[in-house]
């Protein structure tokens, strides 16, 4: 569910703040754990770090970015794969043909 119209977006005054004392295209990253709040067109050009739970990312802020929440830019999943057992067996087998496919190319004789 969206925000009021009569509220308008949220964006954290601190983080207003910050980016006052900078200037756009600034390499200087703004550090802030506020993933809620939405970004602005003044937030344009700004690099800002995201806090995801446990590291920062930095998320650069282009056009496209606004209207969205600066949480949806750092995720706080990491996907690793899914499998187990049948997965590492098939990815050993497809390694094992590439292998063999590589050294079938290299034993070919040169004309």
């Amino acid at each position: 569910m969206s925000r009021s119209l009569k509220k308008g977006p949220y964006v954290d005054p601190r983080l207003l703040k910050k980016m006052a004392n900078l200037k756009p295209g600034v390499k200087t990253a703004i550090k802030t754990w506020s993933r809620d709040s939405t970004i602005t067109p003044e937030m344009v050009g700004f690099t800002f770090a995201v806090h995801n739970g446990k590291i920062f990312i930095d998320v650069f802020v282009t056009e496209d970015m606004v209207g969205y929440k600066l949480g949806s830019f750092a995720l706080t999943r990491k996907f690793t794969r899914h499998g187990g057992r049948m997965a590492r067996e098939e990815a050993a087998a497809a390694a094992e043909a590439d292998k063999a496919k590589l050294a079938a190319v290299q034993a070919e004789p040169k004309k």
